[in-house]
Formats: C-alpha cells, sequence, structure tokens
C-alpha cells in the first residue's frame, strides 16, 4: 500500500512532502473507511526545550499534515479517483486546534490516528490523537479546505 504523500505530486511540504529532504516525511495510511494512521520516529533535533521531550510545534505540524493528506486522500475518493490520478486535487489548513495532554517523549515512535468528522464540498473537518504507547499526548482537529490548483 502506497502512503498519501508520496501519491501527492509536487508535495514540498516541511510535515508530508516527499520532495523535502529536510521535511518530517510523514506516511499516512487509511486504517478504515474514514480512519487513518500514521506512525513516526522523531530524532534528537525535533526536542524541545528539555531535550527528552518533542518540540510542541513538531507535535502540531504531524497532526495537521496527517489530517490534511487524510482529507486530500477522502477528496479522492470521493471524486472516484485513485490518489494522484487526473487532476489534482488540493486541501489546506483552515483551523488547527492542538490539545496538549502530556509531554511526547522523543525516544518512542509516535502513532497518529485521524478521524473524518465531517466532509462538505469545500472542506473536511478531522479529528486526531497523537500517543506514544498506549499513552494520547496530544489531541487535534484540523478544518481542512479545498483550495484550488494554483494555490
Amino acid at each position: 500500500m502506497q502512503a498519501f504523500q508520496d501519491q501527492i505530486a509536487g508535495n514540498h511540504c516541511y510535515g508530508c512532502g516527499p520532495d523535502n529532504d529536510k521535511g518530517l516525511r510523514i506516511k499516512s495510511y487509511w486504517s478504515g473507511d474514514n480512519e487513518s494512521v500514521c506512525r513516526f520516529t522523531p530524532s534528537s533535533h525535533h526536542s524541545a526545550g528539555p531535550a527528552h521531550y518533542v518540540n510542541g510545534g513538531i507535535i502540531a505540524t504531524l497532526i495537521d499534515c496527517h489530517c490534511v493528506c487524510t482529507a486530500i486522500a477522502k477528496g479522492y475518493q470521493l471524486a472516484g479517483r485513485e490518489a494522484g490520478q487526473g487532476e489534482p486535487i488540493w486541501f489546506a489548513t483552515g483551523r488547527l486546534e492542538v490539545d496538549y495532554k502530556r509531554p511526547v517523549r522523543i525516544d518512542r515512535e509516535v502513532t497518529l490516528k485521524a478521524e473524518i468528522v465531517e466532509v462538505a464540498e469545500k472542506k473536511t473537518i478531522l479529528s486526531c490523537v497523537l500517543l506514544s504507547g498506549d499513552e494520547v499526548c496530544a489531541e487535534g482537529r484540523v478544518i481542512a479546505v479545498c483550495v484550488p490548483n494554483e494555490w
């Protein structure tokens, strides 16, 4: 199974772009009809002030990019096409809310689980949890907005 991000041509995003060799390069996959999963292993340069925790901005980026790429993949599904086929479908962040529940240790893989809550013509609303082990460390809500290809 190919990751959503690897099916989006010309994606240079810091968080999810396979074309950005300095980025996080996350990989997201379907885990249900309206659910997706992403696993990410932080590196030492992703640290917060205390070097053993992940920076909050990195956590927000992981949630944001995982959800936006899930919205893009859903957009292709609803258009009856494989992701990346035909005219590109792009979504961008319209709103991002993150609730930080507990620090995220930098020495462990994290798992992100996104769920599509609502789909409208020009926007998709998603909820997401970021887990370290079995602990929920952050929760997010993303409104992904469909943008024109010129974007």
